[in-house]
């Protein structure tokens, strides 16, 4: 009594749990998928940081402004003069005065004159003149002037530098960091292509294998069915115990398939789960699951152009870029045997003031000039170029090659999918066929004209038709992903 109660109750709440489940369509898994996977984001980053990087060498074209300052304290002067130097210069006017009454006074002696009389009177004349003081006066601000006060030195500039002609190395850099843009905006469409269809991939796992659950539930049952019969049978001594024990071996293998497509299910769920970002024990169900055919009508392309798929794949995008880069790579080679001129303009500032008698005091000055180079001797410069344009080669090489490597694989995939369409329509009628044989089989078996083995190979036989049928039609999904993918349209 209490196991029939628990038996209904379970019955009851099935219906409540199956209902509680969320039903995901694929777009809702992609959309899932792109918004959790983190070599999405990765490479979203990396966009961000190859802008930036652009942007940067955009900069080194334009002009730069710079300010720069020091200052500094001295224990001791810097003197222009020596001691010496300084007391002979500040007393000039006495060592002048000297010479001019000796000079006098030898004079007035050749001339027979008393110089004792005449040399006082020509002192005083002198002194009134105060031509001693003056000149002692004048040393004196001399001397002061030349003191240039350095214990304390303050100095600033504020510098504008202008490349003009950098061998076009400029220009260059910048397109190249304008191509790596480029290159890492196509390595994240790479990276999303790559991210559906994985997604895609585990959706359409799971597709599969709850189908095939659903044939091994149904063939289970069938087998189920037919062990009671043939039981019944034995008991009315129409049929042995061999026969008996061989639908049980059948039933038990399909029981354990059974098991195993059960398990299948729940690893392929959590695979999908895993992709889109889903708790691993989320409980979902896929909308393709319980459509019986999902892959009806043909989108086998009856033209392929092949130099629309190689300006659509991401493979061919990324390598013409890298040509690009190399051929930027080659002039930059080339700019390093080409002459480099820049201009200059700023202000100077300094305390003490350096251009008016070193006064104490802040002044400056504009100034311009203009900064050229030109390499002469540079060997290793040359080899750079010769390996610059070597490696230009290798690009293109590699271009043609995957142009070739690009048409086998969309026309390989174009043949698969063409014939998963064939194999559906051999599976589909050999489905048709099984299933009327297992209809004639079992109203022989009931009329007692076949046997339980020959029943049990058509049941077999359905079950291979079932699964033969699903693999096909989940061949044609999967082989349409991959062709969409190799002929680069967007998923």
């Amino acid at each position: 009594m209490i196991r029939k109660t628990l038996t209904l109750l379970t019955l009851c709440f099935i219906p409540v749990l199956l209902s509680a489940q969320q039903c995901v369509t694929l777009e809702e898994c992609r959309q899932r998928a792109l918004e959790a996977n983190k070599g999405l984001k990765r490479a979203e980053i990396k966009r961000t940081e190859t802008a930036a990087l652009e942007k940067v060498a955009l900069w080194q074209m334009l002009p730069k402004v710079s300010a720069n300052g020091t200052y500094s304290w001295m224990q001791k002067e810097v003197n222009l003069l020596s001691k010496e130097q300084r007391d002979e210069i500040n007393s000039m006017g006495t060592s002048v005065q000297s010479n001019i009454n000796q000079a006098i006074t030898d004079e007035l002696t050749n001339l027979g004159l008393n110089s004792d009389v005449v040399g006082p009177a020509v002192d005083n004349i002198l002194h009134n003149t105060r031509i001693e003081n003056a000149l002692n006066n004048a040393g004196q601000r001399i001397t002061d002037a030349l003191e240039l006060n350095t214990h304390t030195v303050a100095l600033g500039t504020v510098t504008v530098s202008q490349p003009l002609f950098m061998g076009g190395k400029l220009l260059a850099l910048y397109r190249t960091a304008s191509l790596t843009n480029s290159l890492s905006g196509v390595a994240y469409d790479q990276q999303r292509e790559a991210t559906l269809v994985a997604v895609d991939e585990a959706y359409w796992q799971v597709v599969s294998v709850q189908h095939k659950k659903e044939v091994a539930e149904k063939y289970a049952a069938l087998l189920q069915t037919l062990y009671n019969n043939v039981d019944e049978m034995v008991k009315a001594d129409v049929a042995t115990e061999g026969d008996l024990t061989r639908v049980r071996v059948k039933l038990n293998e399909a029981q354990m398939n059974l098991t195993k497509a059960t398990n299948g299910l729940l690893l392929a769920k959590m695979l999908l789960a895993q992709r889109c970002g889903m708790p691993l024990d989320t409980v979902f169900t896929v909308a393709d699951e319980g459509l019986s055919s999902f892959a009806e009508g043909s989108s086998v392309p009856e033209n392929i152009n092949l130099d629309n798929i190689y300006s659509r794949r991401s493979e061919m995008k990324m390598l013409h870029i890298s040509d690009s880069i190399a051929q930027q790579s080659v002039r930059i080679a080339r700019s390093t045997l080409m002459p480099n001129i820049g201009l200059t303009a700023g202000y100077l500032f300094s305390n003490p003031n350096i251009f008016d008698g070193f006064k104490n005091e802040f002044n400056g000055s504009f100034m311009a000039g203009l900064a050229v180079n030109i390499p002469i001797a540079h060997p290793g410069s040359f080899y750079a170029l010769k390996a610059a344009k070597a490696k230009r080669c290798e690009v293109a090489y590699q271009i043609e090659e995957a142009q070739d490597l690009i048409e086998l694989q969309v026309n390989k995939l174009n043949y698969e999918l063409t014939l998963a369409y064939k194999k559906l329509t051999q599976a589909q009628s050999n489905l048709d066929n099984a299933e009327e044989n297992l209809k004639l089989a079992n109203e022989s078996f009931q009329a007692g004209v076949c046997s339980s083995s020959d029943l049990m190979a058509a049941q077999t036989a359905w079950l291979s038709a079932q699964s033969e049928v699903v693999d096909a039609q989940i061949e044609i999904a999967m082989s349409r992903v991959y062709l969409r993918q190799a002929m680069g349209i967007n998923q």
